[in-house]
């Protein structure tokens, strides 16, 4: 009762119409808090151009990812049809002023929000929202979490992020909160759901923008995303694909492209998942050449990559349990060449984003190498069960860079080539 008058409360100083709705609709609040400390040591410096580069001092750092407030009402329109909407917004409580994560952060909306229709026919709704692609790899990353020092997802997607159609700062990204998108959901038949996602041609590189077309080389990005799942007793199975139409600053078609399959099973106290996944990109941006010495030629330039993950989630006994998964990202593959020194820390922002590295790396194209751009990622934590909404955890994860990539644990950043990073973390979770 107090939740109904508090949402009522809530709606009205928002000024929504939903404090004068009927008996059969209803507005609920809902939210999920986390936050971790933790304590990183960021990696050995590496080699660089005149020599080893000294090792980088340790940080501790908070973070608070994935932590959402929102409210949502779904009102009954009879023969089994209803309207709905959701609002959630990022709730990063760690400070205030200008969001520093950003400009989603703080804003009205920036998570999972929509308006739609359900029925017998399924649900049909348009928004921001987590693609098919997200929601069904999601379920199979048992033991890692999305984002945060225990996060798994800069390696098996190239980051999870929100964000908008064509949006060249996320190209790397296969788990999108993608804005401006049309969704549907199948009704479950037998367990089995199908789920479809496209975009609208606008808001390139932007919130809510209006251009149709890139002014500066005529493309339309735009996503398409499918999945499916199938859940029966213990067991449950998913794979999606999704597809990024003319994503690139280059011009030309630049269609990237990805897909995942993944399950997890029940036995008992012990939750066991794993994941394959699997992307693609095509005429890869600035600071890419032509195909270095040993590399596959012919053709657009292009990097593949393909990771997977293995995990387990034991409830002990009582409110004890422990979580642990490793994650492995092998050699990017194709011909793209980046022109970078040994030691470069900045070389992974060069290729579609932040998180990917190029397949060659090398000074020049004629002494460019095409393989040690894999990593690995390990960690193990244990959980304390407060209640069925509050815990706590307490745990070590560790990164291992082959010797021309660099990628980093989820809070650091401008790692250089090769490194190994390894942090301590405790952390609590709160949802209601």
């Amino acid at each position: 009762m107090q939740r109904k008058i508090l949402a009522v409360a809530v709606a009205g100083a928002l000024g929504l119409p939903s404090v004068s709705m009927a008996q059969s609709s209803s507005v609920q609040i809902f939210g999920s808090l986390y936050i971790e400390y933790s304590n990183a040591h960021q990696g050995q410096g590496g080699v660089g151009p005149s020599g080893t580069i000294a090792n980088r001092s340790n940080v501790d750092l908070l973070q608070s990812s994935n932590s959402e407030l929102g409210f949502k009402g779904e009102e009954k329109l009879g023969g089994g049809l209803a309207a709905w909407f959701q609002c959630a917004s990022t709730a990063d409580f760690r400070e205030s002023g200008t969001p520093p994560n950003g400009t989603a952060d703080g804003l009205l909306c920036s998570r999972n929000s929509a308006l739609g229709l359900k029925g017998t026919f399924g649900n049909l709704y348009i928004g921001r929202w987590n693609t098919p692609f997200k929601r069904t790899i999601a379920v199979t990353n048992v033991g890692g979490n999305d984002t945060g020092i225990f996060g798994t997802a800069f390696l098996l997607t190239g980051g999870s992020t929100s964000t908008t159609p064509g949006a060249p700062t996320t190209r790397a990204t296969f788990k999108r909160r993608e804005a401006n998108t049309v969704f549907y959901d199948s009704p479950n038949l037998w367990g089995l759901q199908v789920m479809g996602a496209f975009s609208a041609a606008n808001g390139t590189g932007t919130t809510g923008g209006t251009a149709a077309i890139d002014g500066a080389t005529a493309s339309k990005p735009r996503v398409l995303s499918l999945g499916a799942q199938y859940t029966r007793g213990p067991l449950y199975v998913s794979a999606a694909y999704e597809r990024h139409n003319q994503f690139a600053a280059v011009g030309g078609e630049n269609n990237d492209q990805g897909w995942h399959g993944g399950a997890t099973y029940r036995w008992g106290p012990v939750l066991l998942g794993g994941q394959y996944t699997r992307q693609s990109f095509d005429n890869s941006g600035a600071g890419l050449v032509g195909a270095a010495p040993g590399a596959p030629s012919g053709g657009a330039t292009s990097a593949r990559y393909s990771a997977w993950t293995l995990g387990a989630d034991w409830a002990i006994v009582g409110p004890h349990g422990l979580r642990a998964a490793y994650t492995s990202v092998g050699d990017a593959k194709g011909n793209a060449t980046i022109l970078a020194a040994p030691g470069t820390a900045t070389t992974n922002t060069l290729i579609a984003g932040t998180y990917r590295p190029a397949p060659c790396l090398g000074p020049t194209a004629a002494t460019a190498i095409c393989d040690g751009t894999g990593a690995s990622l390990a960690q193990i934590r244990y959980v304390y069960t407060l209640s069925k909404r509050t815990e706590l955890d307490l745990g070590y994860v560790s990164l291992h860079n082959r010797t021309r990539a660099a990628y980093s644990l989820g809070g650091l950043s401008s790692p250089q080539i090769g490194t190994k990073q390894y942090a301590y973390a405790v952390g609590m979770h709160h949802s209601f």
